[in-house]
């Protein structure tokens, strides 16, 4: 591995207004950089916009983190938007920074990259192996360009960019709308709601046996500090918490949580989607990194988080 200290550096964190955007600069406030940060009025699908921007503030380190992002139904509904816009992003920010020979740069893709029915745990080497899952395919090629965008330019220019693929994350900063949501914040949002209006039961889609994994945003963003200090090679790394949960027990787990005590039904005219999603974090863990929030004790803050945003 290739170290690239942060002591001293200016690192820009692209999209941070969103989850994983708001948490990379907490956690590197910690460390002893400049965090550099860009106005909404910088259209990052705008390749002249971002030029001036670089131009003017010189970063020598971008987390590429900003993302059109939503849940099932925003992705299924605007597949145009998820595939133009996230598309548009990498290719204007990763070729900016070739451009102004950025000495670092860490691009943030998805679960979603890996084909439908990739073996599980899903390694990095299954990309590509097979088809996506269609409602939110358009998504999933966004980000599989970015990757292999950012690999080019390490092949072809030297660049020392790198991707991370985090699995489901979930905490501060998150989106609890219902329809665009995404399982956790969803689940939260009913639980409370279930229990502010005494409701005896809240439903959940599907039979609850379909496994998922989850990862608070803090985790994902110390393990992008660590990569981009440590990590320097064209394969792009899975950051995952390497546990999966069933659907139904962590709707369980929520209510508890949230101090609902009703029932938890279960909706079976409502599809499950794949029975399974697990990454192999196993080549991160071998750096030397390992998340540290136990799920329950992330979901309680996220919950807090909740509460604080509906203040």
């Amino acid at each position: 591995m290739s170290a690239f200290p942060l002591a001293g550096k200016r690192i820009y964190v692209a999209g941070h207004g969103g989850m994983v955007g708001q948490a990379l600069v907490r956690r590197l406030e910690r460390e002893d950089c400049t965090v550099l940060t860009a106005p909404r009025s910088v259209d990052l699908r705008d390749p002249q916009a971002v030029d001036s921007w670089f131009a003017g503030n010189a970063p020598d380190a971008v987390i590429l983190a900003a993302a059109r992002v939503g849940g099932i139904m925003a992705n299924a509904t605007r597949p145009a938007d998820f595939l133009y816009d996230n598309l548009a992003i990498a290719t204007s920010v990763i070729e900016v920074a070739h451009r102004h020979g950025t000495g670092k740069l860490l691009f943030l893709g998805s679960s979603c990259i890996y084909p439908k029915f990739a073996e599980q745990p899903i390694r990095e080497e299954a990309l590509l192996t097979g088809a996506l899952e269609p409602t939110n395919e358009a998504y999933a090629i966004a980000k599989i360009a970015g990757i292999k965008l950012a690999a080019a330019y390490r092949r072809q220019h030297g660049c020392d960019f790198i991707s991370a693929m985090p699995t489901n994350l979930y905490g501060p900063g998150d989106s609890y709308d219902l329809e665009s949501g995404h399982v956790i914040p969803a689940l939260i949002r009913k639980a409370h709601e279930a229990k502010r209006d005494g409701a005896d039961s809240l439903t959940i889609w599907g039979s609850g046996t379909p496994r998922r994994e989850f990862l608070h945003v803090d985790d994902l963003v110390d393990a992008c500090v660590f990569l981009l200090g440590h990590y320097s090679d064209e394969l792009h790394i899975n950051v995952g918490s390497g546990e999966d949960h069933a659907i139904g027990d962590l709707a369980e787990t929520i209510a508890q949580v949230v101090g609902f005590e009703g029932r938890i039904e279960r909706d079976r005219t409502k599809p499950d989607g794949t029975p399974r999603k697990l990454m192999d974090s196993s080549r991160l863990e071998a750096m030397g990194w390992r998340p540290s929030i136990s799920l329950e004790d992330g979901l309680r803050d996220a919950y807090a988080a909740f509460l604080r945003d509906e203040a």
